[in-house]
């Protein structure tokens, strides 16, 4: 996947791109499946919400196959390399739940706030790359954005250890309202297997879901080689130290996965 100039031009103005139907409903749906049964799972990488429920599962690429593949799939890795000029590592990696009728909120934030604050991350050359796992409506906690908020750098942030049970840099009210007032604000939706791409300082957030319906996103956070973090008192599986650039992986490496699982249920 190769971005065009206007493309290009758009992300350098909002902050951000939004591709619906980037991924099949199949590719979608397996790996829907895939979070499920890693929400299931009792590992210290899988945090949860106050009632339970999973809120999101770090570190997925290293013990899921699925989630190994889209973390190298062209589609996703392409691109970013287009944005920012060069190879890319993954620092970060997310399936982010918000479960029907219990999924939390997430506060008012820029993630390079927290990467620059918790893991010396020299500059902002890296991005956020979101893939829909459900469909993203208005009802079940869609991402928000103020549109060109990336634009001002990094902007001063108090650290959150008790809204919810991910301690988070967050903004305080006067500074998102006066942000929305310039820019506004915008929730991109759309069908199971959409994508956003979007920047590091862009300033975002997502409202609680008290929906009947569940909305899973996949979140890979990326870093140009030569921009890896110098500080790690974070654990591992949440800021990684793997530095090394991502290979893309052949565009069908889902659909083959899919085959594959197909022909073992079949024998």
């Amino acid at each position: 996947m190769e971005l065009s100039e206007s493309d290009l031009a758009t992300f350098e103005r909002e902050g951000y791109l939004f591709f619906p139907d980037l991924f099949s409903r199949e590719e979608a749906g397996l790996l829907r499946d895939e979070a499920r049964a890693v929400y299931a799972m009792d590992r210290e990488e899988v945090w949860r919400e106050s009632s339970g429920v999973a809120r999101t599962a770090f570190a997925a690429h290293t013990y899921n196959e699925a989630f190994r593949r889209l973390g190298a799939h062209p589609r996703l890795i392409d691109p970013v390399m287009q944005a920012l000029g060069g190879p890319v590592y993954m620092h970060q990696y997310k399936v982010n739940a918000k479960a029907a009728f219990d999924g939390d909120v997430w506060q008012w934030h820029q993630d390079y706030g927290t990467w620059a604050r918790d893991d010396k991350m020299p500059e902002p050359r890296a991005m956020n790359i979101a893939v829909f796992l459900d469909d993203v409506t208005a009802a079940n906690g869609p991402l928000l954005f103020i549109p060109q908020s990336h634009k001002l750098g990094v902007i001063e942030a108090g650290h959150d250890l008790e809204t919810t049970s991910y301690p988070l840099w967050t903004l305080d009210r006067e500074v998102v309202k006066e942000l929305a007032d310039r820019g506004g604000c915008v929730a991109p939706t759309g069908p199971a297997g959409s994508m956003l791409m979007f920047s590091s300082l862009l300033v975002h957030a997502s409202p609680a879901n008290i929906s009947p319906l569940d909305r899973t996103i996949v979140y890979l956070s990326l870093c140009h080689v030569d921009n890896h973090i110098r500080q790690f008192k974070r654990a591992e599986w949440i800021a990684h130290r793997d530095f090394a650039a991502i290979e893309p992986l052949d565009d069908d490496c889902l659909e083959q996965l899919l085959a594959d699982r197909k022909a073992d249920a079949a024998e």
